[in-house]
């Protein structure tokens, strides 16, 4: 672990300024997102909400995050990123600490709703920042330097949160939570003055109807693998953590050191497993599949019943599979996005990963309320190897394409010469 820290230290000197902040200011606020792992959990032991309306608010929080990143990519365009963050994070930290004072079903829902609005429009916001304060041959870097905050933040939040609830109770939690956010964004803005990127980026009025991102059937299916993974991925802050609670009657702590086994083993292996891949050239549609494999073999392993040890490894699959999906699943969609066409692609993207947040917790709920935690660990499994299938066999449908557009250039080629 001291290694580890060394390692990220050192990559950290290496930043401006500003890019240095904007890592600390995502750490705070990823630590301060300690509130989510145990919303569900709140919601079921002091707000005695049955399991259909606890999938109703997290439906609200989906669709929350839906909207925020939408209206952040509005909002940036026209008063810029800088302000758009600076909003998101104090008013989220503000509706953080009121939070705890809706109690009742409506009014939790519509907290839910305006938290993960203004909240969700602090990431798009300062992924366009990453462009202004970085330099262009560094901007890589510099968003692997603030995956890792994430994953810091990620690693020892719920573990923090856990020992809150356990020392204190929910309200310090939702208090704390509120407070990192102002505090994180307060040392951004003392730090950081606003810096506008010298142009505007294109709108996409001049473009053809043909070339609609959804007229391009290869990033359709790797947007259905998306949304399928992202079902598997939520569902590890919902019904998984009411499932350490109800069956294994873990306490807070107990259940926040899983969530913090996950952000480890991604702290450690994450950048090491990309750094690989992109040297080995190894196909990254098939590292994808794989992952999306290691997703649904998960969930097998909750079918064992009164085992810690399979909680354990069931974590280990996930988080493999974590590590093989999201890094490159972002990187198929950056080179299959067309120059001018990237940001409508990558909004798509980022959208699918909201929908499924919306899908993952209401069919979570319904299914856990009707049937039980085993049938739902089962329809996980089916759903994930049907996303492995689609991950699997768009392998060859992008391996295909590729020899159709070399046999084309070479035609056109002997074409030319021939004149």
């Amino acid at each position: 672990m001291t290694t580890l820290l060394k390692n990220y230290f050192k990559n950290f000197s290496q930043f401006s300024v500003e890019v240095k902040v904007l890592a600390i200011t995502t750490f705070i606020n990823r630590l301060g997102t300690m509130v989510v792992p145990f919303l569900s959990k709140y919601m079921l032991e002091e707000l005695h909400f049955s399991y259909s309306q606890i999938g109703w608010v997290m439906v609200f929080f989906g669709v929350g995050s839906f909207l925020g990143t939408w209206i952040s990519g509005k909002l940036s365009d026209k008063i810029g990123f800088y302000k758009v963050m600076v909003f998101s994070l104090f008013t989220s930290g503000l509706i953080f600490i009121l939070l705890q004072f809706l109690t009742t079903f409506y009014s939790f829902c519509l907290g839910v709703l305006l938290l993960t609005t203004i909240s969700d429009m602090y990431r798009p916001a300062m992924l366009v920042s990453l462009d202004t304060y970085a330099g262009k041959n560094e901007r890589t870097k510099a968003l692997s330097l603030v995956r890792s905050s994430v994953n810091l933040g990620f690693m020892f939040g719920p573990l923090i949160g856990g020992i809150i609830i356990t020392v204190l109770d929910y309200s310090f939690l939702f208090l704390i939570d509120g407070l990192t956010c102002v505090l994180s964004i307060l040392l951004f803005s003392i730090y950081v003055k606003e810096k506008k990127l010298p142009y505007k980026l294109n709108t996409f009025k001049h473009l053809k109807e043909e070339n609609s991102v959804f007229q391009d059937k290869p990033f359709l299916i790797h947007l259905v693998v998306t949304l399928i993974t992202g079902i598997l991925f939520f569902q590890m802050f919902t019904t998984l953590s009411l499932y350490y609670k109800e069956v294994f009657d873990f306490s807070s702590i107990e259940s926040g050191l899983f969530l913090a086994l996950n952000g480890v083993l991604i702290l450690l292996f994450e950048l090491s497993i990309v750094g690989y891949v992109e040297a080995k050239n190894i196909n990254k549609l098939l590292v994808v599949s794989l992952g999306v494999l290691a997703m649904a073999v998960s969930y097998l392993f909750l079918l064992i019943e009164n085992s810690v040890l399979a909680l354990v490894v069931m974590m280990v699959f996930m988080t493999i599979g974590i590590m093989f999906t999201f890094p490159f699943a972002n990187s198929f969609v950056k080179k299959r996005s067309l120059k001018k066409q990237e940001g409508k692609f990558m909004a798509v993207f980022t959208m699918s990963y909201s929908i499924a947040h919306i899908l993952s917790t209401k069919s979570g709920m319904t299914i856990i309320a009707e049937y039980g935690y085993k049938a739902n660990w089962i329809f996980l499994t089916c759903l994930g190897f049907l996303g492995f299938l689609l991950a699997y066999r768009l392998v060859f449908i992008v391996d295909k394409e590729k020899e159709m557009i070399k046999k084309k250039i070479v035609e056109s080629l002997f074409a030319t010469s021939s004149k």
